[in-house]
């Protein structure tokens, strides 16, 4: 099956190096650019909220606010869900720089001022590492690869994801359909691929109450979430189709929306 395209963040404050990007996605169709900034603040919290699988990221940010070291500060205090695979972009090749940098974590380092240095080679870099990075732990140096995830790692990692994807439609952790909803999705994922029955079937059985009372918490906490959040939120997050008479999805819409969503992220 075809990848999908790597959706990515730049933070860059040169204007023409941000054209190159966007053009060299545009002609290629294997990535596209759901943020740009020339902050490292605004940066941080686009991260948080668009889910880049991959950032690019110019260091000193002369023309705009903040650096990169201090994006990469944010970064490594925060716990977020998958950390996606971060190169950064630089003119400075001082080797005490370059040493910060990799104490940081960072993935990659390309030097502006090298001979082959261009937009595609940097995409491609990110394409390479998009599959590695992503299932490995890292130490904090350039390439330090520990160890393969194992199984329980891989089955915390999604479970995060499951929980970052529903705190931006509002869907509260208090209400008990939350917890069914998760569930689901979990299941629906395939952790459990053994179990007969649908992702709904298996929460009620697991919970012992009926399907329709399962069903019917699930709805609850969906509609509640549709009446408290944003519209923009709900539009940039939920893309799926929604019931024209009630104005929301379905339990089973939206637990198939978010698992086949996570799937083609993980």
């Amino acid at each position: 099956m075809e990848a999908k395209p790597m959706p990515l963040l730049l933070i860059e404050d040169d204007v023409g190096d941000c054209m190159k990007f966007v053009d060299c996605a545009n002609r290629r169709g294997d990535v596209h650019f759901v943020g740009m900034t020339d902050s490292s603040e605004d940066g941080f919290k686009r991260l948080q909220t668009l889910l880049p699988e991959g950032v690019i990221l110019d260091l000193q940010l002369t023309k705009g606010d903040g650096s990169g070291l201090a994006f990469l500060d944010q970064l490594n205090a925060a716990e977020l869900p998958i950390r996606p695979v971060v190169v950064v972009t630089t003119t400075n090749q001082s080797p005490y720089v370059q040493d910060q940098i990799e104490k940081s974590g960072v993935d990659w380092i390309f030097c502006k001022k090298q001979r082959s240095y261009n937009p595609d080679l940097v995409i491609d870099t990110l394409l390479k590492l998009r599959g590695s990075l992503f299932c490995v732990k890292r130490e904090g140096g350039l390439g330090e690869v520990r160890s393969i995830e194992s199984p329980e790692e891989r089955r915390k990692r999604i479970i995060k994801r499951i929980d970052a994807e529903l705190d931006l439609i509002g869907l509260r952790a208090r209400y008990r359909g939350r917890v069914y909803l998760s569930s689901a999705i979990l299941f629906q994922i395939g952790e459990q691929r053994s179990a007969p029955g649908s992702a709904i079937e298996h929460i009620a059985a697991k919970y012992k109450h009926s399907y329709s009372t399962v069903t019917k918490v699930m709805q609850t906490a969906i509609n509640n979430a549709w009446d408290s959040a944003e519209i923009g939120a709900l539009k940039a997050h939920y893309t799926a189709r929604i019931d024209i008479k009630t104005g929301t999805p379905s339990p089973t819409d939206f637990i198939h929306f978010y698992a086949n969503k996570i799937i083609k992220s993980i």
